[in-house]
């Protein structure tokens, strides 16, 4: 099946959880599956053979529904996305009503109530994703170990883990920075032979915010991530080039992190490089 929306997410918890056999498609490859197969009608029934065609031909991977602490982590981050965006529209609202030259007090009243209420509910949330992170399970130890990296606290590494599926969901971290849409995608033919890689719009946008964000802060107190991005800025690079490349090492470096039993250690390279001849030269 399609992953469209979020009408898929119950069918295929409900057929996995009966035993059945379920392959989740992104619906993009579903697309594009169709067009290179010259199909330009579109019909339930003509969707479904395709997916039956792209399944025998591709044999996609399984989809078994990810643990509860998915939902818990997932539906209060996205929540709290959703709480931001209105206490941003309502303070801008609130701005643009006192450039005018007569303000109506009980209006402006209402709007500062709204804003409080706004400000209440986004610290409940945040308190509950961190009662939720205290919790003892493989997700939290993640969460915990991630933030020992300087730049990356709990909203990020919260993020990190659910967008990746606690590292699950691609195999390496080469994979993973394609995922997240940071990875360069080169544009050499035809016209644009000598095209310049861009990063594109296409991988997952939360999570590629979510290391962006975090990319700011890093690049001033990461031991790792400030002298790369420093290098960069110093060889030309413009500031958004360096932070989305600071942002790619950021992901292999929380990639590292995520999958291997250890929290951050900033004297892990200077160690490699005093222990391997090679690198030292």
């Amino acid at each position: 099946m399609e992953a469209t929306g979020s009408y898929w997410l119950s069918l295929a918890t409900a057929l996995a959880t009966a035993g059945f056999a379920v392959s989740v498609i992104n619906a993009t490859q579903a697309h594009h599956f169709a067009k290179a197969l010259l199909k330009r009608a579109k019909t339930d029934a003509i969707d479904a053979q395709t997916l039956a065609q792209l399944a025998a031909l591709l044999q996609p991977a399984p989809w078994s529904p990810p643990p509860a602490i998915h939902e818990e982590l997932r539906q209060r981050l996205a929540q709290r996305d959703a709480l931001i965006a209105v206490r941003q529209q309502v303070r801008n609202q609130r701005h643009a009503l006192i450039q005018g030259p007569h303000v109506v007090g009980s209006v402006r009243e209402r709007m500062e109530a709204l804003l409080g209420m706004l400000d209440t509910q986004i610290a409940a949330v945040e308190a509950e994703l961190a009662a939720v992170a205290d919790q003892e399970t493989a997700w939290t130890d993640a969460i915990k170990r991630l933030q020992s990296i300087p730049g990356v606290g709990l909203l990020t590494a919260a993020w990190i883990v659910v967008g990746t599926l606690n590292f699950t969901l691609c195999a390496t971290a080469e994979q993973a920075t394609a995922y997240a849409g940071l990875a360069p995608m080169p544009r050499e033919s035809g016209s644009s032979l000598h095209g310049r890689a861009t990063i594109g719009r296409g991988g997952n946008g939360r999570l590629r915010t979510a290391l962006y964000m975090a990319t700011l802060s890093a690049a001033q107190h990461n031991p790792v991530i400030k002298p790369f991005y420093q290098r960069l800025r110093a060889a030309g690079k413009p500031p958004k080039v360096a932070r989305c490349a600071a942002a790619r090492k950021l992901l292999h470096l929380v990639w590292a992190i995520g999958t291997k039993d250890k929290p951050f250690d900033p004297r892990y390279q200077q160690q490699q490089y005093a222990t391997s001849p090679q690198l030292a030269a």
